[in-house]
């Protein structure tokens, strides 16, 4: 299928706002299914790594949408019902922190894709599926790679939002399990205070176990994994 994508603006660009040009263009071509992906917790110490699949509808807009690391986590909340009404099929996929550590990240990055693109339960498989970026984790000869998609594609924009508020709660929730560790507020990310209990403490049940920073760190009794095709 032949296509040419009209480039956005770099008013667009700099202001982080998403359009369709890259949608409509691939409809214009006859596409009928075009799923826009994006991933969030592949930098993550704990937690899985998740990827979000948003198909769009044609005739009806959502505005304020904008890539999910350009709003606060109050105004992700906000939109995430409305992108969810607003599409016409959306789907979160995970990989787990153990799938993590047993297939690399890489591969649990892809794993989490083909879930997400599954759970959209398209009558056909995607005509397109567009990925910000400049790696196709998806695979399957359907992905278009677009640099810096997230801010410029809107059903890119739209699947990282879903995915990061997915994700965010499923680490919520486990903060009531482990509460030294903060997942309420970091999400399983690395920051001061969860270096501290780390170190404190030992890595809990949901800790990605064969990443490098664990070399350093107390163990509480947690089998320590090792897998070195799962490094970065």
């Amino acid at each position: 299928m032949a296509l040419a994508i009209q480039r956005p603006t770099r008013g667009q660009i700099r202001r982080g706002i998403p359009g369709l040009v890259t949608e409509r263009a691939l409809w214009d071509e006859g596409a009928e299914w075009v799923v826009g992906v994006d991933e969030v917790g592949r930098g993550s110490w704990a937690g899985p790594i998740s990827v979000g699949a948003a198909v769009l509808p044609r005739d009806r807009r959502v505005y304020k949408v904008r890539d999910s690391k350009l709003l606060t986590e109050t105004e992700r909340e906000r939109l995430f019902d409305r992108i969810g009404d607003w599409c016409a099929a959306w789907a979160v996929g995970h990989a787990s922190q153990v799938e993590c550590d047993e297939l690399g990240m890489s591969a649990a990055q892809k794993l989490a894709a083909r879930r997400a693109i599954a759970g959209l339960a398209l009558p056909s498989a995607p005509d397109a599926v567009l990925v910000d970026g400049t790696w196709d984790f998806v695979a399957g000869g359907q992905a278009r790679r677009l640099v810096k998609g997230d801010r410029t594609c809107l059903s890119i924009a739209a699947a990282s939002v879903l995915a990061k508020v997915v994700r965010d709660r499923l680490m919520r929730a486990e903060a009531e399990h482990f509460p030294a560790f903060d997942f309420d507020r970091n999400k399983g990310y690395p920051c001061p205070r969860h270096k501290a209990a780390l170190a404190a403490f030992g890595p809990t049940s949901i800790h990605r176990r064969t990443w490098v920073f664990m070399d350093h760190i107390p163990w509480s009794g947690v089998p320590r994994a090792s897998n070195q095709q799962s490094l970065w």
